[in-house]
């Protein structure tokens, strides 16, 4: 059984996900043991529903020493599922390969500090994009520069608002997260 650890900042909407792809089985022979959370927010009671431990680690300067110290040394994967905070380069180096993020644009376009949920789909529709969509990559010291692991477009169409691109890359995020993480623990679907 494969240990993740899932790191939030909001309402735990792929947080749900990945927990209900565990219990379905569409994620194979894997456990959510700790949720972490870097501000009061919604997930961290998704996580409580489902009997998870979890952990409040306020943001600051000390978050990524305080977040290394909470996760078990057991630990086969973190995930980043709406996870704000920006981690340390040493606390992404000491689990190279082991942290995954999912990000609301194709990588490497529309990535790095500042673009995060609606700034990104702004950005595209600024850009005047002809598709979007989501990719799951590795974490490394340089925010959203970590290897794709998988990816999905969709079209971006005149009529599309910032609020349309949100909701067609929920479905797409819905749909690859559990995939990529079943690419990395080494599972066969």
């Amino acid at each position: 059984m494969k240990n993740i650890v899932v790191l939030v900042s909001g309402s735990g909407t792929n947080l749900q996900r990945i927990i209900d792809t565990i219990d379905n089985g569409e994620i194979q022979n894997a456990k959510v043991t700790l949720v972490v959370a870097d501000r009061e927010c919604y997930g961290l009671e998704r996580a409580k529903n489902h009997k998870i431990e979890n952990i409040l680690i306020p943001r600051g300067k000390n978050f990524s020493s305080e977040l290394a110290n909470v996760i078990p040394t057991d630990t086969d994967l973190i995930v980043l599922a709406g996870f704000l905070s920006i981690l340390k380069p040493e606390f992404c180096e000491k689990w190279n390969g082991k942290i995954i993020n999912i990000h609301p644009a194709l990588l490497p376009k529309f990535g790095g500090k500042g673009m995060w949920g609606h700034h990104v789909h702004h950005a595209v529709i600024e850009a005047r994009e002809k598709e979007s969509g989501a990719t799951v990559h590795f974490v490394t010291s340089g925010i959203d520069e970590g290897e794709v692991i998988l990816q999905k477009a969709f079209e971006v169409t005149e009529e599309d608002t910032p609020e349309t691109i949100a909701e067609k890359v929920h479905h797409i995020e819905y749909e690859i997260f559990p995939k990529a993480i079943n690419k990395v623990l080494g599972n066969n679907s």
